[in-house]
């Protein structure tokens, strides 16, 4: 089992910056696949960015060049940088695990972006 435990959260106001984060607990976390997606109101989960064991990373586009996903083998953390955040990135975002034992989320962190 791996458990995951995102923070960082909150209401910014439009163009502004926050930083979320993911603390895994579990085995072979430097060779997972770390993931983040969010849930927009009224919406079903998407995609929004990747980093795989050797620190590929994979971002959708409408968040590419606002975004930025990072990870610390050393500390079992996953890390997304926001910036330049839009009403529109108002979501509760996921972190997800892909490891050789299983696909694991977290319970979510509430992000609102006020216009």
């Amino acid at each position: 089992q791996m458990q995951l435990v995102e923070s960082g959260g909150r209401l910014v106001q439009t163009g502004g910056s926050l930083r979320l984060s993911c603390a895994a607990s579990g085995r072979a976390f430097s060779a997972s696949t770390m993931r983040w997606f969010r849930q927009r109101p009224g919406k079903q989960r998407e995609f929004v960015a990747l980093i795989a064991s050797d620190g590929t990373t994979e971002l959708v586009g409408e968040v590419q060049g606002r975004f930025t996903i990072s990870r610390d083998n050393a500390k079992n953390t996953v890390g997304l940088q926001m910036s330049r955040l839009k009403p529109d990135d108002t979501a509760v975002y996921f972190c997800n695990a892909l490891t050789t034992y299983g696909s694991f989320w977290g319970q979510g962190t509430q992000v609102t972006v006020s216009s």
